[in-house]
């Protein structure tokens, strides 16, 4: 299995730059340099000694040192010769061996082994990191076949949704059609419990073509075919802004903002957040008319907004059930609407990468929503 390579390595600082291999050839050449100096001292001194003419008993043992020191300098010479054999074949070869295979396995060829046989710590060690790979290797797989699931469902969603836009809603609109029909050709044969009968069999309808679009809605948060790109968020607020006008200018709501910033984004659905939110604002209003802020600021890497309206509020108890699909706190006589708004709007943020929350600390009458979105990456921090 291939997949993307990995990262490249942070480089080594300070002596940890210099290779293995080059520390064992240093301190060798310097160990063999300060022998054969030291051993060249001695025999020096040893020739010294002799010039002097010694004694015919010093003479034979300084001929006995001489050869001590020619047998103990060979003997050293062999260990040396095999110490750095040992070093190549039983450490550096295996660490090359094995730095080998590790960057084979980094530049994405991950079903490559990673095995060293000597020596044993580092067998034992090459040994758990392949068992890591494999353990990688397997929940990789199983991820892609979860992917691959979740594509084939996304596609039954999908058709679904092209079922529900189109064949769901067309029985839906000749029931409301005919109904009104039949009321308006025999409604003078018609008393008032039969016109109440029609009134909510057409209400009905209505309300299960209002659900139906809620619920494309929803399905299509997170799965649109925009891509994110660095937007303007003023430019949803004032689409959403203009497509509120009606209800905007009935209610007498005001609308203010701080000054909006650039965030990553998909304008699509920045807007249908703004929307909802500014649409509750006006819904769930008191007896004043709507006041309506819409404010930003930077925290970290994200824009943190929020949705300030002087309405009737929201307990701080349901600050968790709001977000609930199919969730109200009012009957649907006082407050109309499908009650998927607010988890559409959650939805919305966390498919952005962000998180939506009512602030229960507010200040003031009414409700303060909460809501972060990753900024534009040109921005200052």
């Amino acid at each position: 299995m291939s997949i993307n390579p990995l990262p490249p390595p942070k480089p080594a600082t300070g002596l940890g730059r210099v290779p293995a291999a080059r520390w064992f050839v240093v301190i060798g050449v310097v160990s063999g340099l300060v022998f054969m100096g030291g051993t060249a001292l001695i025999m020096t001194l040893v020739a010294d000694v002799r010039a002097r003419g010694p004694k015919p008993e010093v003479a034979a043992q300084i001929d006995h040192l001489n050869v001590a020191l020619i047998v103990l300098l060979a003997v050293l010479a062999a260990a040396g010769v095999g110490l750095a054999f040992i070093v190549r074949f039983t450490v550096l070869k295996p660490i090359s061996q094995f730095t080998d295979q590790v960057r084979k396995v980094a530049a994405g060829d991950f079903d490559h082994e990673l095995a060293v046989r000597r020596p044993a710590e580092l067998a034992e060690l090459s040994s758990h990191v392949d068992s890591m790979r494999r353990r990688i290797v397997a929940a990789w797989r199983s991820a892609e076949d979860q992917a691959g699931e979740l594509r084939r469902s996304n596609g039954e969603l999908e058709q679904f949704a092209y079922v529900a836009s189109h064949d769901l809603q067309e029985p839906l609109r000749k029931v409301a059609s005919f109904t009104q029909m039949l009321e308006q050709r025999y409604g003078d044969q018609l008393d008032d419990r039969a016109k109440q009968y029609i009134h909510y069999a057409v209400d009905g309808a209505k309300r299960m073509q209002l659900l139906i679009n809620d619920l494309l809605d929803f399905s299509r948060a997170g799965r649109v075919t925009g891509e994110r790109t660095v937007t303007d968020s003023g430019g949803p607020l004032s689409t959403a802004v203009e497509n509120l006008s009606a209800a905007i200018e009935d209610s007498g709501a005001v609308i203010t903002h701080d000054a909006l910033p650039k965030v990553v984004g998909n304008t699509t659905q920045l807007t249908q957040l703004f929307q909802n939110l500014i649409e509750n604002a006006v819904k769930f209003r008191s007896e004043q008319p709507p006041r309506i802020h819409i404010g930003a600021r930077r925290d970290g890497r994200m824009w943190e907004f929020s949705c300030s309206d002087n309405g009737i509020g929201v307990d701080s108890k349901y600050s968790d059930r709001i977000f609930l699909i199919f969730q109200r706190l009012h009957p649907r006589d006082v407050y109309p609407g499908t009650g998927i708004g607010l988890a559409l709007c959650r939805k919305i943020v966390e498919y952005h990468g962000g998180r939506l929350w009512l602030d229960p600390g507010a200040e003031g009458q009414g409700a303060t929503f909460r809501w972060t979105l990753p900024a534009a990456g040109d921005e200052k921090e």
